[in-house]
């Protein structure tokens, strides 16, 4: 990773890394993929360059000890260096290999691009094996004695290729924790991401490599290098990110030095700089999306540096993508939601990942956050509710449902736990006794459950022998005793049933009335 003494191309490769990291926790897509090759690509461009800035710094050793005039002490360095170039080839030449074996397995290039960016499968097969017995395990201990190797020139290197429980941050991801080398760099991986991820190990071998020389040369006086080129860079941790997130890069000199203290602004306005690193963050915004939900934007920045004696002035645009969130709604019932009920819903945005910290508005309805991150329960008042979600006081995107009236409850009377047959009606005397049910809607009970309890409350019963009826009752509860109208029932009879009142339990335990018009029931005496 970067250090305060690292050169800029040491540091581009730190970066790097960190970009590799976030993609790899993102959900693969056509357009991530493209990424990881941008990314992998971007590599291997460094790393060929590094392996000609190592080369030139082999070259300097050998001349300067030339000059010297060969002595013993001089002449081991060259021998040193010479075998830690050795070395990094064998490693390096392995590790091609490797790449040429994943490309070759998933169909290989056609006009550029690779036949099968994904392939996951192959990778898996290659890398991990059936039996943990693939490339990756002979990988992992290639590269750890490569860097036990390097350790006689820097002992404080850390081994290259490491299972998730030594890794600081897989450590503590309860997914990745158990994970070995092999399964924590190439599980589930599509091949441009297994390609990046071999690339990044070659970074961090030239990196060794470059530091052991560095510490070679400076045995024999070899370790200023001239530069003859100077430009401008700018890495972004990723260019696509999230409307509501924070959009982070550095900007940079390439060819930055100690002796130089460079001046830098983003948008006209002045940025930190750390080590040499212009350090740009701000909150991503986009005005109109494209038809895949991108919006393409830029950034101008410049890097005032003083050049042999004169100031000269670098301009840079860095273009970055603004993915639109989808706001993923959760729900027993998602696309409408029932007038007066308390409409729970799980609102996320997978896009924001860590960074959602959720607050929510509605027009129609009340709103009621839940306990939990993205839980809000809506009750609406008018035919149609818009959600508004935002996260971290950026307005994400809104929601529109629309609102169905609850359905009334069926009312039923039941003898003996069974419901009456109002046709065939029942034997004279008839019952003892009768209960009074209000039966919810099945599909509004199985949306909303606690908003589903009914409860007749009130009704009147007659028996009616021709056109009148010869005794009442009026009953305030769901159960009556009609034993009293069993003694005077006669053959031809019948009772009949007014309900009066039915009350609903919300699911804030308040009652309310149901309004269920006039329901009558008779039931004939046999």
């Amino acid at each position: 990773m970067a250090g305060g003494k690292e050169t800029p191309r040491q540091k581009l490769i730190g970066m790097m890394y960190l970009v590799l990291t976030a993609l790899l926790a993102l959900q693969v897509s056509s357009s991530i993929m493209l990424k990881f090759k941008f990314l992998d690509d971007s590599l291997m461009d460094v790393n060929r360059k590094t392996i000609t800035n190592n080369v030139n710094v082999t070259k300097g050793i050998e001349a300067a000890v030339t000059k010297a005039g060969n002595r013993a002490a001089d002449k081991k360095v060259v021998d040193d260096a010479n075998q830690v170039r050795t070395k990094t080839a064998e490693i390096i030449t392995y590790l091609e290999a490797t790449r040429k074996k994943l490309v070759d397995a998933s169909g290989g290039m056609e006009n550029g691009q690779y036949k099968d960016p994904n392939a996951e499968d192959k990778v898996a097969n290659i890398m991990i094996g059936p039996n943990k017995n693939g490339e990756a395990y002979k990988m992992k201990d290639k590269l750890n004695q490569y860097a036990s190797f390097m350790k006689a020139y820097n002992p404080t290197v850390p081994k290259l290729a490491i299972d998730a429980k030594e890794d600081p941050v897989a450590s503590k991801d309860v997914n990745s924790k158990g994970k070995d080398f092999a399964e924590l760099n190439f599980e589930a991986t599509p091949l441009t991401a297994a390609l990046a991820v071999i690339a990044q190990k070659e970074s961090e071998i030239l990196k060794y490599e470059a530091d052991a020389l560095s510490t070679l040369a400076s045995k024999v006086g070899a370790d200023i290098i001239k530069f003859d080129k100077i430009f401008a860079m700018a890495r972004a941790e990723s260019k696509t990110v999230a409307a509501g997130t924070k959009y982070k890069a550095d900007m940079f000199i390439a060819a930055s030095s100690n002796a130089i203290t460079p001046i830098m602004t983003y948008q006209g306005r002045p940025v930190k700089v750390e080590n040499g690193l212009g350090k740009i963050e701000f909150t991503a915004q986009a005005g109109a999306y494209d038809k895949e939900g991108i919006s393409k934007q830029s950034w101008t920045g410049q890097i005032r540096i003083n050049n042999n004696g004169r100031d000269t002035t670098f301009t840079l645009k860095e273009e970055y993508f603004v993915a639109k969130p989808v706001i993923q709604v959760q729900s027993a019932s998602v696309q409408a939601l029932y007038l007066n009920c308390g409409n729970e819903l799980n609102v996320q945005v997978p896009a924001l990942g860590a960074t959602y910290d959720p607050s929510f508005s509605a027009t129609g309805a009340a709103v009621v956050k839940g306990s939990e991150k993205g839980v809000v329960t809506l009750v609406p008042s008018a035919k149609e509710v818009t959600l508004n979600v935002s996260s971290g006081g950026n307005k994400i995107g809104s929601e529109k449902f629309q609102v169905r009236l609850i359905p009334k409850p069926e009312i039923t009377a039941l003898t003996n736990g069974r419901p009456v047959n109002e046709k065939q009606g029942m034997a004279a005397p008839g019952p003892r006794s009768i209960t009074m049910k209000a039966i919810p809607d099945e599909s509004f009970k199985t949306f909303l459950p606690k908003d589903a309890r009914y409860r007749v409350f009130k009704w009147e019963v007659f028996l009616v022998r021709g056109r009148k009826a010869i005794a009442s009752e009026t009953i305030n509860g769901e159960t009556a005793n009609l034993t009293s109208f069993a003694a005077m029932a006669k053959e031809g009879d019948r009772i009949s049933i007014e309900v009066k009142e039915v009350k609903r339990l919300n699911f804030r335990n308040a009652t309310e009335d149901v309004n269920i018009g006039t329901k009558i029931i008779n039931i004939p005496l046999n």
